[in-house]
């Protein structure tokens, strides 16, 4: 027998070498393992170690970064099974579900995880009813009024509140007590409700006892939140003794990448580990802290470094340790006036929009130039607006410069193929008339009608507005396209255009007719139907074009497998027509992205510049060569480009009960910023370019605290070249 381990915590700043520590002790792992059973077969062997292991990463792009790497470093001799804490909480709420239906008296169900822009708009129904039957006479009556007409903003933040509580092991019950003890001047967001003098219930109250309804709504019918799966991990399945005996033979070791980013329940689930016999080894940054306001915990996971030996590693790179206290320090003295070594250089401008055009035009002259290969360059914003995506992209892409946005997420109804396939739902469908215009018909008439061959629309954009002016006959109940013979200049809109329209009414007739007759039982059969026979035939689809069918298809599915499942505890269902028609609207709003799957690349990734905003880069955890700091001087880099959750810092463990002020919040800026500086030094090889504009995008005057550091560095002299 080989003697028990010490568990390890692995401390570093960025890029000094964590993540291999921890492969390396992994691999050491599995050779002990593997002699204590030496005995066994090779299958036995295999079969127990991928079972009794248990391998965290903070994120899907760094769990299959780590993945691979901890398979090359054991030569693929066994799987691998890499998780995100919430991916493997919610497969755990999943497996064991039995169990949480018995202790909490729920309906024997399979549970179905909602997504969020599905969560928020069920929340949001519930909120209107929960307002019209409350026997508060304002709520009843007033309900829009009490919500400064964003009812989107105030359920958004109420659901937030359950994900806090639940990351961090709180329950639902306290939330009220937090926002009422933890907010200086109360909330502010419904202000009329708190300097109610008849009423006495606050509106922390009021969302606390919303989040209780909307957690039973759930519950009831097995539906599943993010929110929802920490709650129900930490408060039941965790401390449940069945599932303990289950959990504790079945994990002898626990690695967990970036811990600074995790939950504070998943110190909790690691503790019970180690206090079991578990072996377990972590990394932590301290410069890190991504996810810092969404739902991690850095500190209170820190106190997993008491139960373990701890490994301090120095290997710091040579830009952070040569600069990073003097770039910490003038961000935080903007008064200080000190030049910036070479390898801090800037871009100045008067205008946002020139330094957008200068910064891509200096980026092509240098790749162009041999200096640079664009996989050695990232371009980092606070912010990513549309004016700068298109513009940066536009300007590379002209000069064949490949670049590629990270996690780019665009309206699915962004897409003219899926805005196209929404408007055939209307002509197959009755009493959708009023869900879409003329002008959706001719954006439907050229999008559908496009020719592989020719590469050309059938119906090119002038002929499909004539034709949607004069055959597009409009009905609330049974819209339709007439026969072409209905324009009066028929004639003229030539052969091939009159056959494509034909083919299309002719397409639309005979599915009308097929779901008349109930041989198509839902709109997701009409959608996929469409998508073979009208578009796959006629079109050699992007990459980005297949992502947006793919995301429209699965959220028809998930949008469809929820409406069934609600029809099963409601007496009086809507009707499928008004179904399909809040499907749709859901869409129009433009709350649903297209998210890329992950595209994996046997041997050389392909070559393309990053552009990413803060948080996307800092997440990613890669490193480049050259960094272009964009809008180097707008308050947003204080924030680090991601949006805190609405009373986040409430959450923390480490809360002591006082009121959150103004100063608290300075102090937590001021500490994020000086933590995404050194992040980012840390992952810069050679150049550091400073991007500035004296104007933001809204014409304003920017002077956040990184202007000082514009001011000490050496200006780019632009040719005529760039400037253009």
């Amino acid at each position: 027998m080989s003697v028990k381990r010490t568990s390890l915590w692995i401390e570093g700043t960025t890029r000094t070498g964590k993540t291999t520590q921890l492969v390396k002790e992994f691999c050491d792992w599995v050779e002990n393992k593997r002699k204590d059973k030496i005995k066994s077969s090779v299958q036995s062997v295999t079969r127990n170690l991928a079972s009794s292991v248990l391998i965290f990463s903070v994120n899907d792009d760094n769990r299959r970064d780590l993945a691979d790497r901890l398979s090359l470093a054991v030569n693929g001799s066994y799987p691998i099974n890499c998780k995100t804490p919430m991916g493997w909480m919610r497969d755990e709420i999943k497996l064991f579900w039995p169990l949480l239906f018995e202790e909490l008296s729920l309906k024997a169900q399979f549970p179905l995880l909602l997504r969020p822009e599905t969560e928020q708009f069920l929340a949001t129904q519930l909120w209107r009813f929960f307002c019209t039957t409350n026997e508060r006479s304002d709520l009843n009556q007033y309900p829009t009024r009490l919500t400064r007409n964003s009812e989107f903003r105030f359920i958004r933040q109420t659901l937030d509140l359950l994900q806090l509580a639940g990351a961090s092991g709180i329950m639902v019950e306290h939330i009220p007590y937090i926002l009422e003890h933890g907010l200086e001047r109360g909330e502010y967001f419904l202000e009329e409700l708190n300097n109610s003098e008849t009423e006495e219930t606050t509106v922390a109250q009021l969302r606390g006892d919303f989040l209780l309804e909307w957690q039973e709504w759930c519950l009831k019918r097995g539906f599943l939140t993010y929110g929802l799966i920490y709650t129900l991990y930490w408060r039941y399945l965790l401390p449940n003794p069945h599932y303990q005996r289950h959990l504790i033979p079945r994990y002898q070791g626990v690695f967990a990448d970036d811990v600074d980013d995790y939950p504070a329940i998943a110190k909790d689930l690691f503790q019970f580990l180690l206090d079991n016999n578990a072996f377990g080894v972590f990394t932590y940054n301290p410069d890190g802290q991504v996810r810092l306001g969404l739902n991690a915990d850095p500190d209170y996971l820190y106190q997993l470094s008491s139960h373990c030996e701890i490994k301090l590693l120095s290997n710091y790179p040579r830009i952070q340790s040569n600069y990073g206290d003097l770039i910490v320090q003038l961000s935080s003295n903007p008064l200080s006036v000190e030049t910036l070594p070479d390898c801090f250089t800037s871009i100045q401008t008067i205008s946002r929009a020139e330094l957008l055009r200068n910064t891509a035009n200096f980026i092509v002259e240098t790749i162009k130039n041999k200096q640079i290969n664009p996989e050695d360059v990232a371009i980092i914003a606070p912010g990513l607006d549309e004016i700068a995506r298109y513009t940066l992209m536009e300007i590379l892409s002209a000069a064949s410069i490949p670049i590629k946005p990270l996690n780019e997420q665009r309206s699915l109804i962004s897409f003219p193929l899926v805005k196209a396939l929404l408007t055939l739902l209307g002509l197959v469908y009755p009493c959708l008339g009023d869900c879409f215009r003329g002008d959706d018909i001719a954006q439907m008439l050229t999008t559908l009608s496009y020719d592989a061959e020719q590469k050309i629309a059938m119906i090119d954009p002038v002929r499909a507005g004539l034709i949607a002016d004069s055959c597009y006959e409009v009905k609330l109940k049974t819209p339709q396209l007439l026969p072409i013979e209905t324009y009066p200049r028929w004639d003229r809109i030539g052969y091939q255009a009159t056959a494509a329209y034909n083919h299309l009414v002719d397409w639309i007739k005979v599915t009308k007719e097929q779901v008349t007759q109930e041989q198509i039982s839902n709109p997701m059969i009409v959608l996929d139907k469409a998508i073979q026979e009208l578009i796959e035939v006629n079109y050699q689809l992007s990459y980005q074009q297949l992502s947006a069918l793919r995301e429209l298809t699965e959220t028809t599915r998930h949008f469809w497998e929820i409406d069934r499942r609600l029809r099963q505890y409601n007496p009086n269902p809507k009707s499928p027509q008004e179904t399909l028609i809040e499907f749709i609207q859901l869409l129009q709003r433009g709350t649903i992205t297209a998210n890329p799957r992950p595209m994996y690349y046997l041997g050389k990734k392909p070559s393309y510049v990053t552009l990413a905003t803060i948080f996307q880069y800092r997440s990613l955890r890669t490193y480049h060569r050259w960094q272009f700091w964009l809008d180097i001087s707008s308050n947003l880099w204080e924030k680090g480009g991601a949006s805190v959750l609405f009373c986040a810092p409430l959450f923390l463990r480490k809360w002591s009960g006082h009121t959150l002020t103004p100063e608290d919040e300075f102090e937590a800026d001021q500490a994020r910023l000086k933590r995404i500086l050194r992040d980012l030094l840390g992952r810069v090889e050679d150049k550091i370019i400073l991007c500035h504009s004296d104007l933001s995008v809204k014409g304003t005057e920017q002077t956040g605290a990184l202007l000082t550091l514009v001011n000490g560095s050496q200006e780019i002299e632009l040719t005529m070249n760039n400037k253009k």
